[in-house]
């Protein structure tokens, strides 16, 4: 039996879980034979428990009892979401595929993209990739910073593009919990933006939720992907807001809304995938370059530089626009999804002929 070890993000945003769903759809497809899969967070700040990210605890186990690993998919190049040991990363005997991972900069109060203050160092992205049997990076952003080290990396784009293509597990969905559409939320502190910013966030949403309902939308819940948005969402009076920690229902309320409106690059992405109607608020560069990199920067909206009610109100107006952009990126995507099921596959040959 192969036995794979998965370091991936298991912090509060549910996300999370789906791109972990994406991911192993395509070990699925690369390997196709039975394996295990034992995940560990990337990171022990989330969890009770010592085992995490590649440390030599987790990495002596892998050579023990594994035969591969893998990092991602998710943001674990920042926010200090992978630890690292690398004394121990240099003793790995297996073979290691990084899949789907981003870095991105952050506005700054003049609104110029800067690093992050809790970026993973250059040095040790470098000793990561050159480390890794396969490297691909979720973005076209991320694949340059790479590159400009001297790894080698390949844009793979984001294994939930294609969320679609899982086996889907049915949640009865309850009447009340139906929507005409979903605004999935952030709470501003959370979001890496000027403070200024962030207390705008409040009158903005209402003029959305308003303009939602203008068109139409009468029944307008928030999406909260992680807990701590609970507290912001439950401030709007007259809104009622939904949280999941299941994932299975969390695809289910994206796929039975009739709009999704987000802040979250996770809740687009499915939306993409599941041809549902979805209109994305960007405001750090992982998510406009991970747009760029779909090809959709047109359908995008810069939080921080556009007028985003009227950017929201067009894009409704025009939402034949969005399919007719969809055909237009087919072709694009359908190279990412190769690109994915390559690297799994150089991945999978390299575990078995290593076992």
């Amino acid at each position: 039996m192969i036995n794979l070890f998965s370091i991936r993000p298991k912090g509060f945003n549910i996300g999370n879980d789906v791109i972990y769903l994406g991911v192993n759809h395509f070990i699925r497809m690369a390997f196709q034979k039975n394996y295990n899969v034992i995940s560990l967070p990337a990171t022990g700040k989330y969890e009770s428990q010592k085992k995490a990210g590649l440390s030599s605890q987790t990495i002596y186990e892998i050579n023990q009892f594994g035969d591969g690993v893998i990092i991602g998919g998710g943001n674990l190049y920042e926010n200090g979401e992978l630890e690292v040991n690398p004394i121990a990363l240099k003793a790995l005997e297996k073979p290691m595929m990084i899949f789907s991972v981003s870095r991105g900069k952050i506005y700054n109060n003049k609104l110029e993209l800067v690093d992050r203050t809790d970026v993973m160092t250059d040095d040790k992205m470098l000793l990561l990739n050159k480390r890794a049997n396969v490297s691909l990076s979720r973005d076209q952003a991320t694949h340059d910073h790479i590159r400009n080290l001297g790894a080698n990396t390949v844009v793979g784009g984001c294994p939930t593009l294609f969320i679609n293509e899982i086996p889907q597990h049915l949640v009865p969905l309850l009447d009340a919990d139906k929507t005409d559409a979903l605004i999935s939320i952030r709470t501003p502190t959370l979001m890496s933006i000027p403070v200024a910013k962030q207390y705008e966030m409040r009158e903005q949403l209402l003029q959305l939720i308003e303009l939602l309902k203008n068109k139409g939308y009468s029944n307008v819940k928030f999406l909260c992907h992680d807990h701590r948005d609970i507290p912001f969402a439950a401030s709007f009076k007259e809104m009622e807001y939904v949280y999941t920690e299941d994932v299975y229902t969390y695809l289910t309320y994206l796929r039975n809304t009739r709009l999704n409106l987000t802040y979250r690059l996770h809740s687009f992405i499915p939306c993409i995938s599941y041809n549902v109607p979805t209109i994305k608020i960007s405001y750090d560069q992982r998510a406009i370059s991970m747009l760029h990199t779909l090809g959709m920067d047109e359908w995008n909206i810069n939080l921080l530089k556009d007028d985003v009610v009227q950017e929201v109100k067009h894009r409704i107006e025009n939402m034949n626009d969005l399919n007719t952009l969809k055909v237009k990126c087919n072709d694009r995507w359908q190279q990412l999804r190769s690109t994915m099921l390559e690297g799994c596959t150089t991945f999978a040959n390299e575990v078995l002929q290593n076992k």
